[in-house]
């Protein structure tokens, strides 16, 4: 379960992973209410990360994601 940073800039959110020196724009959140914000994270690359839902954050916010298993 990684540690990541996720940034809102110019309009878009991009994720960070530090450990893998790794930055890509977020495609898809699957949860973007005030109240329930997360779930899948797709990135512009095809990958996915799960954040289980919190209340909308306001950005940037590190959290803690885990890889998300295909076919979710």
């Amino acid at each position: 379960m990684p540690n990541v940073m996720i940034r809102k800039a110019e309009g878009k959110m991009t994720l960070y992973v530090p450990k893998r020196d790794l930055e890509d724009e977020i495609a898809s959140i699957e949860f973007e209410s005030d109240d329930k914000w997360g779930g899948e994270i797709t990135l512009a690359d095809g990958s996915s990360y799960y954040l289980d839902p919190i209340p909308m954050p306001s950005l940037p916010k590190t959290v803690r994601v885990r890889r998300a298993k295909e076919g979710i």
